[in-house]
């Protein structure tokens, strides 16, 4: 049975449309829920027509575990029926249940990350990123390999593939878009540690060889960072300013001498008073 959206019974647009012998069937339906389950019936929500011979009552759902679901009643009577029955009693989801997502096949669930040591990971079935080693890819580099009897690869990558590959690299984190290289002061087609990738990618993408930078991954030449090959330090880069300060030629005082150093002074004063005195008398 379909999930139908909630409807009061007392505000429903559609109580006209449905029969009376229907719409009244609301303690039959509880009736048949107490009969049925083992308690969690709660109040009730409302009722909605299916079809002229058949309504769905529903009650909220007083399960642990079930918050926001529904006891969905299925009652039915024919055109000349005087009574209703139970047609289908369901437990359905309301609009603010908490459901599990809609399942997926497994190769649409994988995401990149999720590949571990040991895990086996096989191309989806008749992947449009590959094509037999023996199709011409558009690829000078894999076909002119293809083209030697015995040799090549049983598949190989699509024109399909490499554009999705291409597409995801330049829009990555090591793409002429990216943050560093909106500020880096040069290119990496313009490296030295720009590795060039063979085959059609070769003139768009390359692998970093800097242990300093994007080392081991796959960057678009117009991708930069600070340390390109060309990178120049400032003038006078790493030069003092200023003359060295020796600060062993000071004379440092210590605070508990100072009382000590004041009474010399004061000697000194003295002896150089008594001093002058002696010469004037003379």
């Amino acid at each position: 049975m379909r999930q139908n959206e909630c409807v009061s019974f007392t505000s429903s647009p559609e109580l006209d449309q449905i029969r009376p012998v229907l719409a009244e069937a609301e303690g039959l339906a509880r009736q048949a829920l107490r009969e049925s389950v083992d308690g969690g019936v709660g109040e009730y929500l409302g009722v909605i027509a299916d079809d002229p011979s058949a309504a769905t009552h529903r009650f909220v759902a007083d399960l642990p575990g079930y918050r926001g679901w529904q006891w969905a009643v299925v009652v039915a009577a024919p055109d000349d029926a005087d009574t209703a029955t139970i047609s289908e009693i369901a437990l359905l989801p309301g609009p603010d249940a908490l459901v599990a997502p809609s399942w997926l096949p497994w190769d649409e669930r994988v995401r990149p990350g999720d590949l571990g040591p040991g895990d086996l990971l096989p191309p989806r079935l008749q992947d449009p990123r590959l094509v037999p080693g023996y199709v011409a890819t558009g690829d000078p580099a894999i076909d002119d390999v293809a083209l030697e009897l015995g040799f090549g690869r049983k598949q190989v990558t699509s024109r399909e593939g490499r554009l999705g590959a291409a597409e995801r690299w330049h829009d990555g984190d090591f793409g002429p878009d990216s943050e560093m290289a909106k500020a880096a002061p040069s290119t990496c087609g313009l490296c030295g540690f720009y590795l060039p990738i063979a085959g059609s990618l070769a003139a768009a993408f390359g692998v970093c060889g800097n242990e300093n930078a994007a080392d081991g991954h796959v960057v678009h030449a117009e991708y930069g960072c600070g340390a390109h090959s060309d990178t120049e330090l400032p003038t006078g880069a790493g030069s003092p300013q200023f003359e060295p300060y020796d600060d062993a030629a000071l004379e440092v005082a210590v605070a508990s001498d100072a009382p000590a150093a004041a009474a010399d002074v004061e000697a000194d004063a003295s002896s150089e008073a008594s001093f002058q005195d002696t010469q004037s008398r003379n």
